[in-house]
């Protein structure tokens, strides 16, 4: 033990800081987002592409949902299974993984010959879709020191809103002159481009910790921190967590222990309600509501494009003061405005107002609202809360099931849409939607604690604590546990490394 300490000491007092290590940090966090990207281009294509392939292979509305929402059962498959890889092979290689997935699946689409192999196409592209969400969040949140977490693994979040807006600008302007096969194929160039990258970027410091060793997890931190005694003091942290683990806590094991599930119960309630909030369902189906409700195809789709406009813009906001507002804060400030905003949108489209007129455009700006409040909200935190919530013992399964939540929601919610639809009317399906998020908040109110400024072993220590839970009363409901900063000698070590 004292040979391990002495190695761990050595590795922090001879370590030479990068001048770049600011740099490689946030080139990380870029490289490794653009598979959100990726995600949001490729879920968010088909709402420009679908019109042209119903016109290739004559789908019926249940072939279109088929189409649709096969991409989200290859997401929870995938969400799933990444979870293995990256527990055993790491966070890094299980991206290079997934845009290896995100290549092949984009080709594949691209070149399917029917529906049928469309749709089995587009399942092997959600194993990509879901591993993404799954494996990147972590490793993003494994990197980043705590005060630039949210900010940092937001920019997940980001390039799903700029993979959205490419896709929906695509649509718009290069349809009729693409066709819908060059449209899918595109999108393998920027996942080759991310499988490159991540062979000269820095694995997961606290993945290489409990697999590879303190030292090794020492040189990891020296590519991405800039002070030797924020190096020691992190360590340190981390050091306690790995050598305190216990067999009984590691993987599914570990999600049924009585201390984790108040984290499980917030993470698991905020992935459904991201999704089944209906946002993804707006941006799937956009074009076939407005079209529904008399827009010409060009005012749908540029509408859909606005649409995807507003989302990016306000999760780039959102990725901005994230850290500075809290995560809890913006869902309860956001969320109210999501209710009302769908309100107003059902009524509207309960009331079937004229092309041109007051009304019809009144549904535009609704719909808009709702994405400013929706996406600017829990879309924000929903990603981000399943990265950092979790022990690492438990943490690659824990945030793969987060992931399959929110893709399964995203199923039932695209699965059942146009049913729904018809079933209920179009104004009813957004006052089902309307309840959904108002329930949202509620859940977040008394479910979700504030974790801002926490680091990921506050987080932890706070729920073997029984410390996990939401207080109105002030602004952090996480403890801000206490790390002594020494310099860097074998005291320091051993003090922080001794049972408390």
């Amino acid at each position: 033990m004292q040979t391990e300490r002495n190695k761990t000491l050595d590795a922090v007092k001879n370590l030479e800081i990068s001048p770049r290590a600011h740099y490689v940090l946030w080139i990380a966090a870029f490289v490794s987002a653009i598979c959100g990207g990726l995600y949001g281009y490729d879920t968010g294509i088909i709402s420009g592409a679908l019109l042209l392939i119903t016109k290739d292979f004559h789908l019926t509305s249940v072939q279109e949902e088929m189409v649709t929402s096969a991409i989200l059962v290859g997401a929870v498959i995938g969400a799933v299974g990444v979870s293995w890889f990256s527990e055993r092979y790491g966070r890094r290689i299980s991206v290079m993984l997934v845009t290896a997935v995100f290549v092949l699946g984009a080709i594949a689409c691209s070149y399917a010959s029917s529906v049928t192999m469309l749709v089995i196409d587009r399942v092997f592209l959600g194993f990509a879709v879901g591993g993404s969400t799954q494996v990147v969040p972590t490793y993003i949140s494994e990197l980043a020191p705590a005060a630039k977490r949210g900010n940092l693994v937001t920019l997940f979040n980001v390039a799903i809103g700029i993979g959205i807006f490419m896709a929906n600008l695509v649509g718009f302007t290069m349809r009729d002159a693409w066709g819908w096969r060059p449209m899918i194929a595109i999108a393998a160039i920027p996942a080759a481009v991310v499988f490159v990258s991540m062979f000269f970027l820095p694995k997961s410091p606290r993945w290489v910790a409990e697999n590879e060793g303190m030292v090794s997890a020492v040189k990891q931190l020296g590519r991405v921190r800039t002070s030797r005694k924020v190096i020691q003091r992190e360590i340190s942290e981390i050091r306690k967590n790995v050598l305190g683990m216990d067999e009984d806590e590691r993987g599914w094991k570990g999600l049924r222990l009585p201390w984790v599930r108040p984290a499980l119960v917030a993470a698991l309630g905020i992935a459904f309600f991201t999704q089944a909030g209906g946002l993804e369902m707006m941006i799937y189906y956009t074009p076939t509501f407005l079209s529904d409700a008399g827009f010409n195809s060009s005012s749908a789709l540029l509408t859909s494009l606005g649409v995807a406009m507003v989302y990016l813009v306000m999760t780039l906001l959102g990725c901005l003061f994230v850290d500075r507002i809290g995560r809890r804060r913006l869902v309860l400030i956001m969320g109210p405005g999501s209710v009302l905003s769908l309100i107003g949108l059902g009524i509207m489209f309960a009331l079937h107002p004229d092309k041109g007129s007051v009304g019809s455009w009144m549904i535009v700006v609704f719909l808009l609202l709702f994405m400013v409040f929706n996406s600017g909200g829990i879309q924000v935190v929903g990603w981000l809360l399943g990265a950092e919530l979790f022990p690492l013992p438990m943490r690659a399964v824990a945030t793969s099931l987060h992931a399959a939540v929110l893709w399964g929601a995203d199923l039932l919610v695209t699965a059942t849409a146009l049913s729904l639809v018809q079933l209920v009317s179009l104004g009813g399906t957004m006052w089902i939607y309307a309840a959904v998020n108002l329930a949202s908040v509620v859940f977040v109110y008394f479910c979700v604690p504030e974790t801002s400024g926490a680091t990921l072993e506050d987080i932890e220590m706070a729920l073997r604590d029984g410390e996990f839970v939401p207080r109105a009363e002030n602004n952090y409901a996480i403890p801000q546990y206490e790390v002594e900063e020494e310099d860097a000698a074998p005291a320091p070590i051993q003090q922080a490394s001794s049972p408390a």
